[in-house]
């Protein structure tokens, strides 16, 4: 696993992490998002949704992995959109997509 990944399922653990589209939507509008992670196989109008409410909050938007890559290292089935709730990790997640 990448460190990437490690770094996701690290923040999981520490209760920063917020997945499913809903979810994601509501801590964007919330103002708790710090990064929003998309899956880089996520279906055109989830991507166009997800991309649009980033945008409009000023919220930063990370392509990564696919929705299984993302789903296991939070420990879940699959999921498509990621919402890290902390500045440092959110940090930590630029720095690394980044390269």
């Amino acid at each position: 696993m990448n460190k990437f990944l490690q770094l996701l399922g690290l923040a999981m653990r520490a209760g920063k992490v917020v997945s499913g589209e809903e979810w994601v939507i509501r801590e964007i509008r919330s103002g708790k998002a710090q990064l929003v992670i998309l899956a880089e196989d996520a279906k055109k109008n989830t991507e166009k949704k997800v991309s649009d409410k980033c945008d409009s909050y000023n919220v930063p938007l990370l392509r990564y992995g696919t929705r299984k890559e993302l789903g296991n290292a939070i420990g879940k089935e699959t999921r498509v959109v990621i919402a890290i709730t902390d500045r440092g990790f959110a940090w930590s997640f630029m720095k690394l997509g980044s390269k």
